[in-house]
């Protein structure tokens, strides 16, 4: 089987009473993204945008091909084995690992290691998949 062409990936916690500086402190690494409920973005033009959940977020680094297994170890090992920690996490907060595959040609797939999978589960993480078709127009 081909490989995806690319993959990106991102571990993203989420919740209405998150504080960032709560997770970075449990999880023992910043993110690569965060802010609080109610904190204020400006999106230009005059646009502000008030958060309605906190979200701390961490980027792996983008894998060409598609390499989701070493997004994931490289994640996790800058982050707390403490399964404890991440059951709190899970109970109070929204865990999901974003990836984005981005397809070369029609033919082409992924697979995910079962140790992957597992190190996912044991902490609670949501595997959330958008795959995009290979760009026909040029």
């Amino acid at each position: 089987m081909a490989h995806l062409q690319r993959s990106v990936a991102a571990l993203r916690i989420s919740g209405e009473q998150l504080i960032p500086a709560e997770v970075t402190r449990l999880l023992g690494s910043a993110p690569s993204h965060s802010y609080a409920k109610g904190d204020k973005r400006d999106l230009g033009n005059g646009r502000i945008v008030v958060k309605k959940l906190g979200l701390w977020s961490l980027q792996a680094t983008d894998a060409v091909p598609e390499n989701l297994d070493a997004q994931v170890a490289e994640l996790l090992g800058q982050l707390s084995s403490n399964l404890d920690v991440w059951r709190q996490l899970a109970e109070r907060f929204d865990i999901d690992l974003f990836c984005g595959w981005f397809m070369g040609s029609s033919d082409e797939g992924v697979e995910v290691a079962a140790s992957t999978l597992h190190a996912l589960g044991e902490r609670g993480i949501k595997l959330g998949v958008c795959v995009y078709a290979p760009d026909t127009e040029a």
